[in-house]
This record gives structure tokens, sequence and C-alpha cells, in this order.
């Protein structure tokens, strides 16, 4: 039975931790945010939207973190009740071997699976589990929809009073001559979708 307390602190503990990583995060996006203006005021729209896609990866993530604690908070609470009757089961003894090591990997596709294999114990595997499962894989994909990118860089120029056009296509800013440095980053943007393609 003690084994079992362990795992159920650890399980807690982890959801604390998963809580702490979301907050971690959305402080990430707030500085990124903070870039995006920045470089918004001065012009520099490549190194803007570069902010911008890092600010949305933060937010998304930090929803996945968010997700996978409340998961791991109602499967602590599942594993609690079974301590409680007296419903350990064996096979769910085999769950929790590694459990500790997984757990403290902070990896999300890692825990996904941990928890997975815990709610398969539990005869009712709801079909909120199911649906949280699907917002889980298409959200940890590490593409950053270019709609919420232009969004996000708009209402940083509106925050700094810009008026920011994004309909015209790169390179007719009106520049005379376009510069090395502009020509590194029309590379940087090449390279970024082609890695944006592979994902």
């Amino acid at each position: 039975v003690e084994s079992h307390y362990k795992n159920l602190f650890n399980l807690k503990f982890a959801a604390k931790e998963l809580q702490r990583s979301s907050k971690k995060c959305d402080k990430e996006e707030k500085a990124e945010k903070a870039k995006v203006k920045k470089a918004v005021q001065k012009g520099n729209m490549e190194v803007a939207r570069i902010h911008a896609e890092n600010a949305i990866r933060q937010k998304n993530q930090s929803v996945n973190f968010l997700r996978m604690s409340a998961r791991v908070d109602a499967v602590a609470a599942r594993v609690q009740t079974a301590v409680t009757m007296n419903k350990v089961t064996k096979s769910m003894a085999g769950v929790v071997k590694g459990m500790d090591v997984t757990l403290k990997s902070m990896n999300l596709e890692k825990i996904s699976a941990l928890m997975e294999k815990f709610e398969r114990q539990f005869e009712t595997l709801d079909v909120q589990t199911a649906q949280m499962e699907d917002t889980m894989s298409s959200t940890t994909t590490l593409t950053t929809p270019q709609g919420q990118v232009d969004a996000l860089m708009m209402e940083m120029a509106d925050e700094a009073g810009l008026d920011l056009n994004m309909e015209l296509p790169q390179g007719q800013t009106g520049s005379v001559g376009t510069s090395v440095a502009s020509a590194e980053q029309d590379e940087l943007s090449q390279r970024l979708a082609k890695l944006r393609d592979q994902v």
C-alpha cells in the first residue's frame, strides 16, 4: 500500500510541475509579444514574424502543459479512489513501473502514453479522455498557424499605434535595393518555410 501512496504523491507532484511549466510558457509568450512590438516599431517585419511565431508556440505549449496537468490530476483522483477502496489491481501495479522517470522527464508524449496505460486500467475510459487525446495530438504539432501569427503582429502594431500593412507582397516595401541583411532575412524565411513544410 505504501508504494501506492508514493505513486499517488508522484502523480500529484507531476500535475503541479506541469502547471508550473504552463505558467513559464505564459511568461515566455509575454516576453516574445513584447519583442514583436519592438520589432514592429522598428519596421523589422521579418524579426517580428519570428517572435510572433515563438509567442504562438509558447501559447500552444502552455495550453498543452495545462491540459496534461488536468489529465494527470484526473488519473491521480482515480488512483486515490482505487487505493482507498483497496481496488488496486495487479495490472495497475505493472503500469507504475518506471513511472517516476517518465513523470520527471516532463515529456508530454511520454506522460501522455503513461496516462493512457493508467486510464486503460480504469474500466470506463470515458469519452472525455478520448476527446482530450484528440485535442492533445492536434496541438502538440510544432507548426505555428500563420493566421494566428499575422493576427498577433497586427495586435502588437495596434498597441504600438502603428498601421501595419500586411497586404504588401514581400520585397515591395519601397526600399531602394535590397541590402545584404534583407537578403539574409529572406534566406532565413525560406529555411523556416522549408522547416515548416517538413513538420
